[in-house]
């Protein structure tokens, strides 16, 4: 949720979310890296833009350009600032016509503009929209939305030289999709990309380009899961090409990837409800894998940032198990890793979704297990009413993604009944439920990695095993880990 740039010489992160377990600081400090010298020297506070994360930043060859983001995933920016290390410095970038404000856009530098494109907004909530801006006039052209990709945010992008190619992200049904579009600010027009053996839908991918070619790899899918599959997409010929999965590295997302001149090189990241320090060097020439050294690899992480210095990869910040990291490693691929102070990796344990339970009488002081027979997949971030004589369970997560699944336990019979899936609410955890003295009410809640509220529910009748989908007109701001009771009305 960092910003990252390499300058040449230097790597200069700034802002971010400095919270832990949930809880969002915005941050407007950042440092510049000499690796040369293995030091650090702290970005001017004077005239710093607010502090905020999911923000993106260019690397103009003389200034870092930071723009939009967010401080709480509902009040966004349309502010931004060009930063000088040379005079360590800022400047505001203009507001007149600028881009909505937004966050988990994307951004790239053609040579002569920064383009920043989709993103989520407060209206119309995620977008298809974008803007130019040229540092040197200090000013915004809008990008065109004729034929532009479907509204969109946590994509992937980058620009091959004359166009900047989108592909992949959520959109607004909610959906993931695996389509695109390419670019061209010369002529302001929109192409679809190839819809031939494109690979599957994701988020929270990474994608590269090598120069003739974008190569996206790994992110997340709701149910699938995530991927350790990816595609190459030719603009030239408009087609793509699996790539392989001999040896490559686990099923993952929110990692990072760089490219080498040679090979697009993937580390870090989240799998299978493990967090990650492993990684893998992928040859497009010859469609293989390598692994990365683990031997004093840093702490595992994920939304950490990454950047190529054309020797070294640099992976810094991040969050770990359970808070964010401010360590950092520099990876040679020629000869092993180069740490940047003595880290012992510590592998986090992939914890077990258990579909278990138990009955505890406090009068006898004593357990009896619910049967697993017919119980619902196990999971955890699911809700349970009581029902005067069935518990319900409905949502959370399980290895497999989130579940809009879920099951009636009668302890008289010690048996489950799975409930209805038909015009069940989306999947998603942290939601809640109360129950009515006739039916379950579930609402809100969230999509994760990172999370995507709702304000959105359902009504479950236990006597019907059927779903009514709750309204939305005048419902409350999306949310997720809130609380909910029923007045008896």
């Amino acid at each position: 949720t960092l910003a990252i740039v390499w300058t040449g010489s230097e790597m200069i992160v700034w802002g971010g979310d400095g919270g832990s377990n949930g809880n969002q600081t915005p941050l407007n400090t950042g440092g510049r890296y000499n690796p040369g010298t293995d030091s650090w020297v702290a970005t001017s506070m004077t005239n710093v833009p607010a502090a905020r994360f999911a923000h993106t930043a260019v690397w103009t060859g003389t200034d870092m350009l930071v723009w939009g983001g967010t401080i709480d995933y509902a009040n966004f920016f349309n502010t931004g600032g060009k930063y000088d290390p040379g005079t360590d410095s800022w400047t505001a970038t203009s507001t007149a016509n600028a881009a909505d404000a937004r966050a988990a856009h994307t951004a790239v530098w053609t040579g002569t503009e920064m383009i920043i494109w989709g993103g989520a907004g407060v209206n119309p909530g995620r977008l298809n929209t974008g803007g130019r801006y040229d540092p040197d006039t200090d000013s915004w052209i809008a990008t065109n939305t004729t034929n532009a990709p479907e509204a969109r945010s946590d994509h992937s992008t980058i620009w091959t030289g004359s166009e900047m190619i989108v592909w992949g992200g959520y959109t607004d049904h909610p959906d993931i999709v695996n389509t695109g579009g390419r670019y061209n600010p010369s002529t302001d027009n929109w192409i679809n990309t190839g819809n031939s053996n494109v690979p599957d839908g994701r988020e929270y991918h990474t994608a590269v380009w090598t120069g003739s070619e974008m190569i996206v790899w790994g992110g997340v899918n709701y149910p699938a899961g995530d991927f350790n599959t990816g595609g190459r997409y030719n603009p030239t010929d408009d087609t793509w090409t699996p790539t392989s999965v001999i040896n490559a590295p686990s099923a993952r997302d929110s990692h990072t990837a760089v490219w080498t001149g040679t090979e697009m090189i993937v580390w870090g990241g989240t799998g299978n409800y493990a967090t990650l320090n492993s990684g893998g060097r992928y040859n497009p020439g010859t469609d293989s894998w390598a692994p990365t050294s683990t031997t004093n690899a840093p702490l595992p992480r994920y939304v950490h940032t990454a950047v190529w210095t054309g020797s070294e990869m640099i992976v810094w910040g991040g969050l770990g198990s359970i808070v964010e990291l401010d360590t950092r490693g520099r990876y040679n691929a020629s000869h092993a890793s180069l740490p940047t102070g003595t880290q012992t990796p510590t592998p986090t344990p992939t914890p077990a979704h258990l579909d278990t339970g138990a009955r505890y009488n406090p009068g006898t002081d004593s357990w009896i297990a619910t049967s697993t027979t017919n119980a619902p997949t196990g999971r955890f971030g699911h809700t349970a009413v009581w029902t005067d004589n069935e518990m319900i369970i409905w949502g959370g997560e399980a290895s497999s993604g989130l579940l809009n699944t879920g099951g009636r336990y009668n302890p008289n019979t010690d048996n489950w009944t799975a409930t209805s899936i038909t015009n069940a609410p989306s999947a998603r955890s942290t939601h809640t439920a109360v129950w009515s003295s006739t039916e379950m009410i579930v609402w809100g809640g969230a999509v994760c990695y990172p999370c995507m509220d709702f304000n959105d529910g359902g009504r479950y009748n236990p006597g019907t095993n059927s779903w009514t989908l709750t309204s939305t007109t005048n419902a409350p701001e999306a949310r997720s880990n809130h609380t909910a009771v029923w007045t008896g009305i």
